[in-house]
């Protein structure tokens, strides 16, 4: 049995269904578009922008710390003059390594946001120049890559650190990778200084590389600890990730894929001029900001 289909129906449904083709490949076509404004941001992001970033974020590092410098209340101790922990990214010292031509603003902390703009020191650690071992981390490759020649150091290289306390020398001890011997126990009263990176290609880690150097000047007055050895959170030890829902990674990601569907959807209803000349700037915009908060999410020390 036929049964016949009121042809005012039939063009209707065709055009639903039309409709809803045409919202699926502008759906497709955007998803597709904002995965290749990604892969263009990251790339772009770790091989060019980073470094930029980080050489930008030295010059206003090494003002402020500077400045702090010259007025005497650069910080000397996991606290500030107010007895309240220093906060992630403050200035603490100023490493200068010349056998690498490497100067570098040292900032408190090292989880991956803090050391997009340099080295950080280990905040369970003391100031360098004081007695007891403390501990510098930066990154090998990404943001400028300030680490990236530390396993060229040879035993003998001496270079210094200067802080709140003054200008405290370093002699390198070696450099060592997993496996290799420990240094010998630090005796009491004296200081060591351990650099730290990561070993490997560069932007694939392989593993955690080492510089011990020893205290050569007088220490500095060491302050007493109030973050305990060991009980800094995983995001601050060596390859270390930051925990939890990266948020602003998830906001930037939702509007970079609205603007590449309304992209693609303008392309065809608007002309494919008109969308360069709009759509073009903002989704490589969105595109670098996406592949910030994405690297941001790697190991603390690539």
């Amino acid at each position: 049995m036929t049964v016949a289909v009121p042809t005012t129906f039939a063009p209707a449904a065709l055009r639903a269904r039309a409709r809803s083709v045409t919202a699926v490949r502008h759906l497709a076509r955007g998803a597709l578009l904002s995965l290749a404004a990604l892969l263009l941001g990251i790339t772009a992001q770790l091989l060019v922008v980073s470094g930029i970033q980080e050489h930008s974020a030295q010059h206003t590092a090494f003002d402020e710390l500077r400045n702090q410098l010259a007025l005497g209340t650069a910080p000397v101790a996991q606290t500030d003059q107010d007895g309240r922990l220093l906060a992630p990214g403050t200035p603490v010292a100023l490493i200068d390594v010349p056998a690498l031509d490497m100067t570098q603003v040292v900032l408190e902390g090292t989880d991956s946001t803090v050391m997009t703009d340099g080295p950080g020191h280990r905040r369970d650690t003391p100031m360098p120049g004081q007695t007891g071992t403390s501990v510098l981390m930066g990154r090998a490759a990404a943001y400028g890559g300030p680490f990236g020649g530390l396993a060229g150091l040879r035993e003998g290289t001496r270079f210094t650190v200067v802080t709140g306390q003054g200008k405290a020398t370093y002699q390198v001890l070696g450099v060592r990778r997993a496996g290799d011997p420990a240094p010998a126990p630090l005796s009491t009263g004296k200081g060591r200084l351990v650099l730290v990176t990561a070993t490997g290609p560069d932007y694939m880690p392989g593993g955690v590389l080492r510089v011990d150097a020893d205290l050569v000047s007088a220490p500095f007055q060491t302050p007493a600890a109030v973050i305990r050895s060991g009980t800094l959170p995983q995001s601050e030890e060596p390859l270390g990730r930051p925990a939890g829902v990266p948020w602003p990674l998830v906001m930037w990601l939702q509007a970079l894929l609205l603007v590449s569907v309304a992209a693609v959807w303008a392309w065809h209803r608007w002309g494919r001029h008109q969308t360069w000349i709009v759509f073009a700037p903002l989704v490589a915009v969105l595109g670098l900001q996406v592949a910030t908060r994405t690297t941001e999410l790697l190991p603390n020390l690539l």
